[in-house]
């Protein structure tokens, strides 16, 4: 008689188990990697070129990623891709971005440059409309327009003069949108761990070709500095992807607001700088208006069977 040991056991559907508590935790961790990140970037700015800075955050956070794919699959499994073009794009928009984003650190009280780059969801709203398709109703709008708004209450267009470090601090914010669409066009396709490798070996090498024009030699404490700054932004990147894998959005999205708070202390600690009332009123109504836009987000895709009505306020 057979034993039914020998019998082949039914292939089980995997079902993902969803941890909102640990997601929490893995977003709070991963906004606090990202806080000490920003810290060092502004410090490593203050004596190295902001590409030299850039280069080494990517290279160095290589190893973080390489440790998460060779856990999760292999490399052959995550090395394989069909839209090789599509990434070096992703690539170059990333490149723009974080040396803009690293300029702004350079130029800006912490606070201030972070509490601008809040404006990115702003921006993706509006990009979603002519380069992913994507239907925003009235809503949506109302909280861009407003959100932008918030944008002027800190910036001060009509009091002081606007200053250099503000558009670049928004110009940062504009290219984390275009960032986002193109991940969010790459994700049709390609798994998170190819994106974010391919993401992070792009802009190693197109960051390295520039280095001998803009390279300042590093000491053995900034070495050890910019060691920690690729860790720390390569890490930060694992505990968030972990989060919204473990939890939704709508819940663990909102966290990365605190980002604002640990950048007020470590700017308050570090170099003394307070922000402005102007500033602090215009953050709170960008981030009201980003939470009302995830907010609206969230709520139309929790019934994407339904169809959407003409005239839909979405």
């Amino acid at each position: 008689m057979r034993s039914e040991t020998c019998l082949p056991s039914p292939v089980q559907p995997y079902v993902r188990t969803d941890n909102t508590p640990l997601g929490i935790g893995m977003m709070l961790g991963s906004v606090l990697l990202f806080s000490l990140m920003n810290v060092l970037v502004k410090l490593l700015t203050e004596t190295f070129p902001v590409v030299e800075v850039a280069f080494f955050r990517s290279l160095f956070a290589l190893i973080p990623v390489g440790a998460m794919i060779a856990a999760q699959g292999g490399w052959v499994a995550n090395l394989r891709t069909a839209r090789p073009f599509a990434h070096l794009w992703r690539g170059m928009i990333g490149i723009a971005s974080m040396s803009a984003m690293f300029w702004s650190f350079h130029l800006l009280p912490l606070g201030d440059a972070v509490a601008l780059t809040f404006a990115a969801p702003l921006f993706l709203t509006a990009l979603s409309v002519p380069l992913l398709g994507e239907r925003v109703g009235i809503h949506r709008w109302s909280a861009v327009l407003v959100g932008f708004l918030g944008v002027l209450i800190m910036v001060r267009p009509s009091g002081d003069v606007l200053q250099f470090g503000s558009l670049v601090a928004l110009a940062a914010a504009a290219g984390q949108a275009a960032a986002m669409i193109t991940v969010r066009q790459l994700s049709r396709t390609e798994p998170a761990n190819t994106i974010v490798f391919y993401f992070t070996t792009a802009t190693t090498v197109m960051l390295g070709l520039a280095l001998p024009f803009a390279w300042s030699t590093p000491t053995a404490h900034e070495w050890l500095l910019l060691l920690a700054t690729g860790l720390l932004g390569g890490g930060g990147q694992l505990l968030v992807t972990r989060a919204y894998s473990l939890a939704p959005a709508a819940v663990v999205a909102p966290l990365n607001y605190l980002s604002l708070l640990w950048a007020v202390l470590f700017g308050w600690l570090l170099w003394g700088d307070v922000p402005a009332s102007n500033m602090a009123a215009g953050a709170v109504v960008v981030a009201a208006s980003g939470l009302y836009i995830l907010h609206r987000e969230t709520r139309r895709r929790a019934v994407p069977s339904k169809p959407v009505p003409a005239g839909s306020d979405d």
